[in-house]
């Protein structure tokens, strides 16, 4: 709480306001379980699966820093760092390792035996034992914790005496297979499927929760690693098919609080070939040719979806309700409908399932106290009564813009547009089965960096795409009402700002507290740290500048005051 006393003091409340304004937050938040508490006996863990593999370019731990903190921010207790056997794997492991370290996280090695050999149990051991005695590793029961993806066959002991040490081993093994020497698996079936790694077809669904039940019944009380995934959708030569999901993470994170798992694990952090990421596009990594789909539809917004389950999670609490502690409106859809036909200029084609999405614009609504949710799509527009908590709504997806006004007794509380429109345009030429998400209020801007675009124009049957972001540096302005009946933009989720250059020093302590709590407004103000952040709780009063000020006070009058800091002579309550 000292970090947060010190950012009131800087902007100049009084030492009463400040012990409001800290009373309030406390008085808001449940304290999550540690993770050192959880960790010793095994229980209620969140992982994301990260892929080393696209990140070979970067060059010290640093460049680990943001990916890092934002999961931590988050509640994502560790990283399960999925390798192969490339040249630069060491190297990207001990930076990853470092980072963690630095960052007051945790991480694994999750083994790909698409490139690991299952004959080769002393050499994956080996691996174990490099970093086994690193600050950042996750030890499960004071153990060193590892997982992979695939692997049936390997030799476990051989694993064991490789690393010199008892390895708590959760690798993704398939039921009916020996369980002797494991501690639990880990399941890969997060989507359903026909049980041939395909969209359900021909009658056949194998749903998510029969996966569950059948590795919970084969593993007999050994530790069940449940998967938690938002959505597949890949277009390689390679590969070119889709998974249902539609409303699959909203779906999912309730039936893992229902069911309380022991351990958990986001699929994926930073998989754009597969469509699956909630890391941010902008997280440094090569491209293997996913920027075709993944250019432009940032994912950021299933993270601020997740953030309040996990906590709930690791309380073995099923009310997510106790631990959402601000408004917040999370959608997402696809750019475009089914019928769209792009035969003439993607020789792939249609993915193979695609007949299992629906044409759906999905909203959730994460809300302190009940509103109504208005939810535009093109010419399609219904209002739903949101109750307190999370909740999901649908509407038929349609061309045009795509527009959602949160409201609560007749004020509007948040509103705004989409950036990314659903049209009839096959952009690249391509079909494009992955989603956009996006939020209100509205998330900073996460564009792909050059390196994730590098691939993007290679094999195009079109000269009209080039490889560079198309939704521009700033996110929509969108508004938000807190409470005290005025509005204003919300520009960023910045964390901390000041004035901008050649605006006059007036604005400083305004600046600083405003874009601290994610109310940056371009002009005065300029944002210096993206990140969550919470406000102090409203007071249900608005502020207006005092006479003679420039309009620029408008909406920082209106957020500070509206959050307990109302500088004289150049603010008042209004």
């Amino acid at each position: 709480m000292k970090s947060i006393a010190g950012a009131f003091r800087r902007v100049g409340l009084t030492a009463f306001a400040v012990a409001a304004a800290l009373s309030s937050l406390v008085n808001a938040e449940i304290e999550v379980r540690s993770l050192e508490e959880r960790a010793a006996s095994g229980n209620r863990l969140v992982f994301a699966h990260f892929m080393i593999g696209i990140v070979g370019q970067r060059t010290s731990a640093s460049d680990y820093d943001a990916d890092m903190q934002r999961a931590k921010a988050y509640g994502i207790d560790a990283f399960a760092l999925n390798i192969g056997t490339d040249s630069y794997t060491d190297t990207q492991l001990g930076f990853a390792y470092q980072s963690a370290a630095n960052n007051g996280m945790k991480v694994f090695i999750s083994f790909d035996f698409s490139y690991w050999q299952t004959s080769d149990g002393t050499g994956v051991g080996q691996k174990i034992a490099q970093y086994a005695g690193q600050s950042a590793q996750l030890q499960v029961n004071g153990r060193p914790f590892a997982s992979s993806f695939i692997g049936d066959g390997v030799d476990v002991n051989a694993i064991r005496s490789g690393a010199g040490s008892n390895v708590y081993f959760v690798p993704n093994f398939h039921p009916n297979t020996d369980t002797s020497t494991i501690d639990g698996a880990l399941s890969w079936g997060a989507w359903d499927s026909n049980g041939n790694n395909r969209a359900p077809s021909n009658g056949v669904n194998v749903t998510v929760a029969e996966n569950d039940a059948a590795y919970e019944s084969w593993l007999n009380g050994k530790t069940y690693l449940a998967p938690v995934a938002p959505w597949f959708n890949t277009h390689f030569s390679s590969k070119n098919w889709v998974f249902p999901s539609g409303d699959l993470l909203f779906t999912r994170w309730n039936e893992v609080i229902q069911q309380g798992f022991p351990m958990v694990e986001i699929v994926t952090w930073n998989d754009y070939g597969e469509s699956h990421y909630v890391g941010p596009l902008s997280s440094e990594h090569s491209d293997d040719g996913s920027s075709k789909w993944a250019n432009d539809m940032p994912h950021d917004g299933w993270l601020d979806l997740s953030k309040p389950f996990i906590a709930a999670y690791k309380n073995g609490d099923t009310n997510v309700a106790n631990y959402i502690t601000q408004d917040q409106v999370i959608y997402w859809y696809r750019r475009n409908l089914n019928s769209l036909n792009c035969d003439s200029t993607d020789s792939l084609g249609r993915p193979d399932g695609y007949q299992t999405l629906s044409d759906t614009v999905y909203v959730v609504t994460l809300l302190k106290s009940a509103g109504s949710i208005t939810i535009k799509s093109g010419s399609n527009s219904q209002t739903f009564n949101a109750g307190a908590g999370a909740n999901i709504f649908t509407v038929n997806a349609a061309l045009g813009q795509q527009t959602f006004t949160l409201t609560r007794n007749g004020a509007s509380v948040l509103s705004g547009t989409s950036l990314m429109d659903i049209t009839a345009v096959c952009t690249c030429g391509l079909y494009n089965f992955n989603a956009y998400v996006g939020t209100l209020p509205a998330g900073a801007s996460d564009p792909l960096p050059p390196d994730g675009l590098a691939q993007l124009t290679a094999g195009l049957q079109v000269t009209t795409c080039k490889p560079t972001p198309s939704l521009g540096t700033n996110p929509p302005t969108s508004t938000v009402n807190n409470g005290g009946g005025g509005s204003s933009p919300t520009p960023t989720n910045c964390n901390a700002g000041t004035v901008a250059d050649g605006e006059s020093g007036n604005f400083t302590g305004l600046c600083q507290f405003a874009c601290s709590f994610g109310y940056c407004p371009p002009g005065p103000c300029v944002c210096t740290g993206f990140g969550p952040s919470t406000p102090p709780a409203t007071n249900g009063r608005n502020g207006c500048p005092v006479a003679g000020e420039p309009s620029a006070y408008d909406g920082l009058c209106s957020f500070t005051c509206n959050h307990g800091y109302c500088p004289e002579g150049a603010c008042e309550y209004c």
